[in-house]
C-alpha cells in the first residue's frame, strides 16, 4: 500500500473514531467541562466540524489553483463566534462524515503527482496538498485524546 493510500484510509477513519470516542459519553455530559481551562465536548466536536471545511476548501484550491494562499484561523475565535455551546452533535458529526467522504472520492481520482501540488498558508508558508491531508488527518485524533481526558475525567467526578 502507497504512503498516499494509508493516508487516505487514515484520512477517511478519522470520523468514525471521533464517533466511536463519543460512544459511551452520556449527552448530558457534553458541557460539562471536567478539565480546567480547557473545552466541553461539544465545543471540541464544533471546533473539528468548523475546521474540516476550512482545510477541505485549502486542498480543493491547491488541487485546482496555481499555488493558492489560504489562511490561518484562530479557534479561539471562532469558538467564541460560532456559538459552540449551542451546537447540535448529531448534526456536527454528519457534517464532518459527509466533508471528508465527499474529499476522499476527489482525492481518490487525484494522481500521485497532484498530492505535490503546493498553497502558501499565510503563517507557514508553502504546503503540498500531501501536507494539507497529513496536517488535517491527525486533526481528529488529536482532539479524541482530550475528549478521551474528559471523559475519565467525568468517571471521577
Amino acid at each position: 500500500m502507497s504512503e498516499i493510500e494509508t493516508l487516505l484510509r487514515h484520512y477517511e477513519s478519522g470520523p468514525s473514531h471521533l464517533r466511536s470516542s463519543l460512544e459511551f459519553i452520556n449527552s448530558k455530559d457534553y458541557d460539562k467541562v471536567p478539565v480546567e481551562g480547557k473545552w466541553s465536548i461539544r465545543q471540541v466536536v464544533a471546533h473539528i466540524a468548523d475546521f474540516e471545511p476550512v482545510y477541505v476548501d485549502r486542498m480543493k484550491r491547491v488541487l485546482v489553483e496555481d499555488n493558492p494562499t489560504f489562511f490561518g484561523g484562530d479557534p479561539t475565535a471562532f469558538a467564541a463566534a460560532l456559538a459552540y455551546s449551542q451546537r447540535d452533535i448529531a448534526e456536527e458529526l454528519e457534517l464532518i462524515e459527509l466533508t471528508r467522504r465527499q474529499m476522499v472520492r476527489i482525492l481518490r481520482q487525484c494522481d500521485i503527482e497532484q498530492f505535490q501540488r503546493t498553497g502558501v498558508h499565510s503563517e507557514n508558508g508553502p504546503m503540498t496538498l500531501e501536507t494539507l491531508m497529513e496536517q488535517i488527518s491527525g486533526h481528529i485524533p488529536h482532539h479524541i485524546s482530550f475528549i478521551e481526558e474528559k471523559a475519565a475525567a467525568l468517571k471521577t467526578e
